[in-house]
This record gives C-alpha cells, sequence and structure tokens, in this order.
C-alpha cells in the first residue's frame, strides 16, 4: 500500500502526471480543434483535485523527511513541467 509519504508521493505524482499529459494532449486539441469543451471541463476538474494532492503529498514529504526549501520548491516545479513528475519520481529515494 502507500504506507510511507515518499510512496504516496509516487503514487499521486504519478496519477497527477499522467492528468496533465491527458489535459495537454487530449482535452486541449478536444477543444480547440474539435469544439468539445466538455474535455477540458472534466480532465481540468480532475487534474485539479489530483494538483492539490500532488501539492499536499510534497508538503507531507518534506516535512516528515526535513526537504531544504530548495528541494521542496523543485519537487513542486515538477508538477507544471510536463512529465516532471515522472522525473521526480525517479530522484526520490528508493526506501
Amino acid at each position: 500500500m502507500v504506507s510511507t509519504p515518499i510512496k504516496r508521493l509516487r503514487v499521486i505524482g504519478t496519477i497527477e502526471g499522467i492528468s496533465f499529459i491527458v489535459l495537454l494532449a487530449i482535452a486541449m486539441p478536444l477543444k480547440y480543434f474539435a469544439d468539445i469543451p466538455m474535455a477540458v471541463t472534466i480532465v481540468g476538474s480532475l487534474h485539479g483535485l489530483f494538483f492539490v494532492l500532488f501539492i499536499l503529498a510534497v508538503a507531507n514529504a518534506a516535512f516528515r523527511h526535513r526537504w531544504s526549501i530548495i528541494k521542496m520548491g523543485l519537487a513542486l516545479i515538477a508538477s507544471v513541467i510536463p512529465f516532471g513528475t515522472f522525473f521526480l519520481n525517479k530522484k526520490l529515494p528508493k526506501k
């Protein structure tokens, strides 16, 4: 299960990263090229929820593992860069 802050951060980061890619690669083209704005409404809302959960997971991991402000800031920056959360998952400790 997701019993540690790092494991939770990995899981939520993966979900948030996938939702971001779906928003950018599927929902936005549907809105602008196929005139289906509902795609962005639905996927954007879900991504917003996952984004907030990701921020809380970063805060939890940073607090529990005594991350520096810079390390926490880099983790948060990863969430606004496409594929950034996947890169962050590779850099997190395995334990």
